[in-house]
């Protein structure tokens, strides 16, 4: 018989409650009347973490069904998608596939097709690791997250979801409902790096940049980092100080600055040295890559961020 200990993966060594709402309302009800209850959809992450005892929960909520956090729309200035929404259905989602190609392209490189039918938007960005992939792509695009409990709506800049690694601004009782994202009259080039041991694996270093240029001179650019501090990074002293420069000298200046706005730590897949320097060349990389793709797609006035 196989031992049931801290390392063992084959099972999960705790007994727990196990409950499928059949709406978003009996779950946010479940979750505020369960204490050390946890929300699972997709379970990709939640379950390793529970094989291995870094979360004990007494219950776990399945709100991998519920049609309130099953959709991708567009709702007015905005594409609202559901938190449920699996990372394989944005890949093939035709209004994510135009509307935002830069988080199309984000997830379609998350693990295996295998791992993207679980994985959810809403279980990565929730589980606030600083290495998560679809969160630099959605800093870049100003995301807001609405936060669904008994109390009622509240909304938060993605900017300011995360608190640490693991940690969130969701209090006790709150469910992260949808993200919207504002769309723009204005195209942009986008791009996104990213450097892992292998190619299923999470990033030691990865940036998102959309850009826009008018004659070679950069009018607009976002930046976003990850796996670089205990949290994603928006990259707003870099953006600002790059803004009006050249293309040439925007990349070069940004390369210089970013390693002021990044605090990497040393662990398990890199070295903090390691993380500092290659993200000075994978921010350059990325401007470049941006600018090629704003070439590309042009400056016309049309409904695509």
């Amino acid at each position: 018989m196989l031992a049931i200990n801290s390392v063992n993966t084959y099972r999960i060594p705790q007994k727990f409650e196990y409950y499928k709402p059949r709406d978003l309302r009996e779950a946010l009800e479940l979750l505020n009347s369960i204490e050390d209850a946890k929300i699972v959809a997709g379970g990709t992450d939640l379950v390793v973490d529970l094989k291995y005892r870094r979360v004990v929960p007494k219950a776990l909520i399945d709100v991998s069904e519920l049609s309130e956090l099953r959709f991708i729309r567009t709702d007015g200035n905005y594409i609202e998608i559901g938190s449920a929404v699996t990372m394989q259905e944005l890949v093939e989602s035709e209004i994510v596939k135009k509307s935002l190609p830069l988080l199309a392209e984000v997830v379609e490189s998350i693990g295996s097709w295998q791992i993207r039918n679980l994985a959810t938007i809403g279980g990565n960005i929730c589980n606030a690791s600083p290495a998560a992939d679809s969160v630099p792509p959605l800093l870049t695009y100003d995301a807001e997250l609405e936060l669904a409990s008994l109390n009622g709506p509240r909304t938060v800049s993605i900017e300011k979801f995360f608190t640490g690694p693991k940690k969130t601004v969701l209090e006790r009782g709150e469910i992260l409902r949808s993200i919207k994202i504002p769309l723009s009259q204005q195209k942009f080039g986008w791009s996104y790096v990213k450097i892992g041991r292998t190619s299923f694996d999470l990033a030691k270093v990865s940036v998102a940049v959309l850009l826009r240029a008018e004659d070679g001179i950069v009018s607009e650019v976002r930046i976003a980092l990850g796996s670089v501090a205990p949290t994603p990074v928006r990259a707003r002293t870099t953006e600002k100080s790059i803004t009006g420069m050249s293309l040439e000298r925007a990349a070069v200046r940004a390369s210089e600055l970013i390693v002021s706005e990044i605090a990497p730590i040393d662990d398990v897949r890199s070295t903090a040295w390691y993380r500092s320097r290659v993200a000075k060349i994978l921010v350059r990389d990325a401007i470049w890559k941006a600018y090629e793709r704003f070439l590309q797609v042009g400056d016309k006035n049309e409904d695509q961020v």
